[in-house]
């Protein structure tokens, strides 16, 4: 379905629909939503079925885990406590996570667990909001003992088995060093995680419902939350996780049944959310409308830059940009970015069509969201297909490719 008039040519959507078609058609990828919006118009493809052997067909209101592409919707909880001064940037995170306090750090990343020194500094608000409060997914660390051992903890939501409830998760973080001095260098996942617990011990509300009070009810999210109801169940499918070596489709979360059937001990800002396209689209619209939806204010102009410019110093950024680089064999080449705001990418260099200021990120559950406030542009890709593959990542690829030369002004 399309509108017109809508800053996009009608050949260049013809394309965007072959282009995913072609995906779909060719069984690596059994269904997609996409949408694209520019300047209020919007246009949806939904291709393909929910299962990877046929079944019902993909549709508008179909629900995906959008696992990391969770991370620049739950940052907002974080960015309404900064706008009410319930948080302060430069705030010590101790009174509300007193399991960071006292923090030994690393002298080696690759060192022993107990071959410390005391961190230089107490962690602060600030090093959790930008993912540089020590502790993370580093994939030029993997094998080390400090790598190894987050995942034996049970901290991040890859793992075998789900995350613990939020305080014995905690726990677990505060029997662990340091990988780097608070401040020092930027990691991925578990600092987003971290934002829920500090929002919930904050607000006494659990990250869900504050979530659903300050954000998903007024940008009308209905369908978005950590699980999905039974009456609900039905829309969403099987997540797949294919054999690298062979393609077989395996499948890694069923629908019922699965970890999504149910509320999750663990609430998860860095990859626990469930969503719909549309529901996606409300909420970067309203960041593109410089933080106002449909004439009500969810957050303040100065939050929603915070949010979507680049906040890594060079070196910082470097160090981003090497990792992403130097892992695109695991990435598949998404990543590239290379900067970063408060839970998402911020492009910061023109790697491809997308332009500098292009702000968002990709779930490695086959979901990518990101507005573009030079086009005025939003994207929103969602399918069930995970990284094992480089299947979702070749998608992404070519909708964003496909999106933006499809702009015609």
């Amino acid at each position: 379905m399309g509108t017109g008039n809508s800053g996009f040519s009608g050949a260049g959507l013809r394309r965007l629909r072959e282009v995913l078609a072609r995906h779909v058609e060719s069984g690596k990828i059994p269904g997609l939503v996409a949408l694209v919006s520019r300047d209020g118009q919007t246009h949806v493809e939904t291709l393909g079925t929910m299962r990877h052997d046929g079944g019902a067909p993909m549709r508008r209101d179909t629900i995906f885990r959008m696992a990391s592409t969770s991370k620049p919707v739950s940052m907002a909880a974080a960015m309404v406590l900064l706008d009410e001064c319930r948080l302060r940037l430069d705030d010590l995170v101790e009174p509300w996570l007193p399991e960071l306090a006292g923090r030994q750090v690393l002298k080696r990343i690759d060192g022993p667990l107990d071959d410390t020194v005391p961190a230089r500094r107490p962690i602060t608000v600030r090093d959790v909001l930008t993912s540089t409060f020590g502790l993370g997914m580093d994939m030029t660390s993997v094998g080390t003992p400090i790598f190894n051992a987050i995942f034996e903890q049970g901290l991040t939501p890859s793992g075998p088995q789900p995350q613990p409830e939020p305080d014995e998760w905690m726990r677990r973080l505060g029997t662990l060093p340091l990988m780097h001095q608070p401040g020092e260098r930027w990691q991925y996942q578990i600092s987003n995680d971290l934002v829920g617990v500090l929002v919930s011990r904050v607000t006494g509300q659990s990250f869900e419902e504050f979530l659903r009070e300050r954000l998903f009810e007024p940008l009308g999210m209905k369908d978005t939350a950590f699980h999905v109801p039974a009456d609900k169940i039905d829309r969403l499918p099987d997540l797949y996780a294919p054999d690298p070596a062979t393609g077989e489709f395996l499948v890694w979360d069923e629908a019922k049944g699965g970890r999504w059937s149910e509320p999750s001990a663990f609430q998860g800002g860095g990859g626990g959310l469930v969503s719909t396209a549309d529901d996606y689209h409300a909420y970067f619209r309203m960041l593109l409308n410089g933080g106002t939806h449909e004439g009500r204010r969810i957050l303040s102009r100065p939050a929603v830059e915070l949010m979507t410019t680049n906040r890594l110093t060079p070196e910082q950024q470097a160090a981003v940009h090497a990792m992403a680089t130097g892992n695109v064999h695991i990435s598949f080449g998404q990543g590239q970015q290379g900067g970063w705001g408060l839970g998402m990418a911020v492009r910061t260099h023109r790697g491809d069509y997308a332009p500098v200021g292009q702000f968002g990120w990709d779930g490695g559950s086959g979901t990518s969201a990101y507005a573009d406030p030079r086009n005025r542009l939003t994207g929103i890709l969602l399918t069930q297909v995970g990284y094992s593959v480089p299947s979702p990542a070749r998608l992404m690829n070519d909708f964003w490719t496909t999106l933006y030369q499809a702009i015609d002004d």
